[in-house]
């Protein structure tokens, strides 16, 4: 599966958003869109997923435009998770993710889609909440719970807003452990907008960092390099090396400020030799 993004531009009334953005997104791989506030990552998965109508450009999964699709063509081939929403009706965990079959079956689900539901549950290991209602849940669990709902309607292409931001640092991995493993697994193709930079170096097989509006750079891992940072971000920073892995430590601003570390990544305190 292929996810071709071409000459894509969004502008809320007179400001423009999103200017010319041309990637593209292959099956089994992780693609990070990092950026500070306001550089266009959200509104960027919501004009893959025809949430917002984009002003000018083109997407395709498999070569089949996007905007000549249905609402339900899509939603069986795309599953998003939001930053957060609001539902109008209560519903248990159990039901919110057997939701996400009904693009799959329609509005009486089967055996099938009850079992894959309850299978998703345990994965996310939410089987102690299956019963509760997901508005008495905690801002971490509620996001699971969208995870879930997303990935059980086995769409081929998974669009993810920042789906960590609610997460203590221990979920943080288990989820990102189980995003990844599941694009893999599944062959999907994953998109998934970020702001923490260790979590993108760590799993994302690859980035493209968004700077007003533009792709300023797309590649590997190794774009988080501190002229890149200090670019897009207005911070220097540090790239160290622990193993295989890229840590990047925020120094300083460029205005010689503290650097914002909530914004770009928790701070290394592991030794990097």
């Amino acid at each position: 599966m292929t996810l071709e993004i071409h000459d894509l531009a969004f502008a809320y009334e007179d400001e423009s958003v999103l200017e010319g953005i041309d990637l593209t997104a292959e099956s089994g791989q992780l693609l990070g869109f990092l950026g500070p506030n306001g550089s266009g990552k959200s509104t960027l998965l919501q004009a893959i997923n025809r949430i917002l109508d984009p002003d000018r450009g083109t997407v395709r999964i498999d070569g089949d435009l996007v905007s000549e699709s249905s609402r339900n063509e899509i939603a069986r081939r795309v599953g998003y998770v939001p930053q957060e929403e609001q539902s109008a009706f209560p519903a248990t965990v159990f039901e919110t993710i057997l939701q996400g079959r009904r693009p799959q079956g329609g509005w009486s689900p089967s055996e099938r889609d009850r079992q894959a539901a309850t299978a998703m549950i345990d994965r996310l290991d939410l089987e102690a909440f299956t019963n509760r209602r997901v508005s008495e849940l905690s801002g971490g669990q509620r996001q699971k719970v969208r995870l879930g709902r997303a990935l059980v309607g086995e769409p081929s292409a998974l669009l993810l807003d920042e789906p960590t931001s609610a997460l203590d640092l221990k979920h943080q991995l288990d989820v990102m452990d189980l995003i990844v493993e599941h694009v893999r697994k599944r062959d999907v193709a994953g998109l998934i907008a970020i702001h923490d930079l260790n979590l993108a170096a760590r799993y994302c097989d690859r980035i493209a960092l968004l700077f007003e509006g533009e792709i300023y750079d797309v590649g590997g891992p190794d774009v988080l390099n501190p002229e890149t940072i200090r670019t897009v971000y207005g911070v220097e920073a540090t790239v160290r090396h622990l193993g295989d892995r890229r840590l990047v430590v925020p120094e300083t601003a460029v205005d010689g400020q503290r650097a914002p570390e909530a914004e770009l990544a928790f701070r290394v305190t592991a030794d990097d030799d």
